[in-house]
């Protein structure tokens, strides 16, 4: 799968900007503020319908304009698809794919992008919530069915916080909440065990022998073993539990809306242990990983998105890194200087300036 066509108008600090990238190596070089962040969110939001970045569409609108709009070809399993995504200020999102209107769902169906990016040590660092949309997001791209259920489930604790707070009949949302959430309980599960592996493999490579260690923790269960043939029984026997103090709280305390993802280094917690390069390295680590399973699922290769991926490594890091670049089928990377030499000579580069993109060669 790969980009060939990218127009996007009014877009952050964009006017209008046209590119033609290559299905291998595309370079993005400027300096920053320049834009080169924002032609990457262009890229995945084309993709996947929202920004890598977390980011409302009202915040993606150029200044003083009140509408963007994102065209694109995308060449998947032999077939080239047109995008198009707009947005009018306060108003929805318009999606269309070959000209035909068209669901955010649809977009996860048919196309794939793994961002790398600054914002990722939040995965390590930040807040559970940022852990939870990490596993959101990408488990979704290989997995219609964890998107449906995800959808419903959210739907169904709001559900449930409102009878809470009303002081209503809320147990029927419990027999709801145990049926979605196990299913997504088990696809988070068997994504996290996958990238322990991989992501492990990548950050020693990275770090010189450091162990990197992921763990999936489930709020609804208590076994340290996750057990799948359990789940649907322990989530019922956790939710009766917390019944009498849902109550007095008036919110669902505990299910998939509350797991966390611990992450250590060298077996002490990253989040209270771990530097700004242990978690700018563990991330580019995790990522990789994720890209590799969602290749694997899907049976073609994501675009996949670097954002100052240099910024933080040492030469020696950087050189690994860009060794292993062969693997992947289409990539777009940004950096404030020229790339590296034995990358640039093998790529198609970019020059942004002040809202306008040249192409060098």
């Amino acid at each position: 799968m790969h980009l060939t066509y990218l127009k996007a108008v009014n877009f952050r600090n964009f006017p209008q900007v046209d590119i033609e990238p290559c299905p291998g190596v595309n370079i993005f070089y400027g300096l920053n503020g320049s834009g080169k962040t924002n032609l990457l969110e262009a890229i995945f939001l084309l993709c996947l319908g929202r920004s890598q970045r977390g980011n409302g569409d009202a915040v993606l609108l150029k200044e003083n304009e009140e509408t963007y709009r994102i065209e694109g070809k995308i060449q998947a399993s032999e077939i080239s698809h047109e995008i198009a995504i707009a947005y009018l200020n306060r108003g929805r999102k318009q999606i269309t794919i070959d000209g035909v209107k068209s669901r955010l769902p649809e977009l996860y169906e048919r196309f794939s992008a793994v961002a790398i990016g600054p914002e990722d040590s939040e995965i390590l660092s930040g807040a559970p919530s940022v852990r939870r949309l990490f596993m959101d997001l990408y488990i979704s791209q290989y997995s219609p069915k964890y998107l449906k259920q995800l959808a419903r489930y959210n739907r169904i604790v709001a559900q449930k916080n409102a009878a809470l707070k009303d002081q209503v009949e809320f147990d029927s949302y419990n027999a709801l909440m145990v049926e979605s959430g196990s299913e997504i309980m088990r696809a988070r599960d068997q994504f996290v065990k996958v990238l322990q592996k991989t992501s492990g493999e990548y950050y020693e490579r990275f770090s010189s022998g450091s162990r990197l260690k992921i763990e999936y923790q489930p709020s609804a269960l208590k076994a340290a073993d996750f057990d799948e043939k359990m789940v649907e029984s322990e989530f019922e026997i956790r939710l009766d539990e917390v019944r009498e103090k849902e109550k007095i709280i008036k919110t669902a305390l505990i299910g998939p809306h509350r797991d966390e993802i611990q992450f250590s280094i060298n077996d002490l917690p990253a989040r209270t242990h771990g530097s700004q390069g242990e978690w700018r390295s563990s991330a580019i680590a995790l990522k990789l990983a994720v890209y590799n399973f969602i290749k694997e699922k899907r049976k073609f290769a994501p675009i996949l998105l670097l954002d100052e991926i240099f910024a933080e490594l040492d030469n020696q890091r950087s050189e690994q890194l860009i060794n292993s670049f062969a693997a992947f089928e289409q990539l777009f990377l940004t950096t404030a200087t020229e790339p590296p030499e034995q990358l640039r000579q093998n790529a198609k580069n970019f020059k942004i300036n002040n809202g306008a993109i040249e192409k060098i060669n």
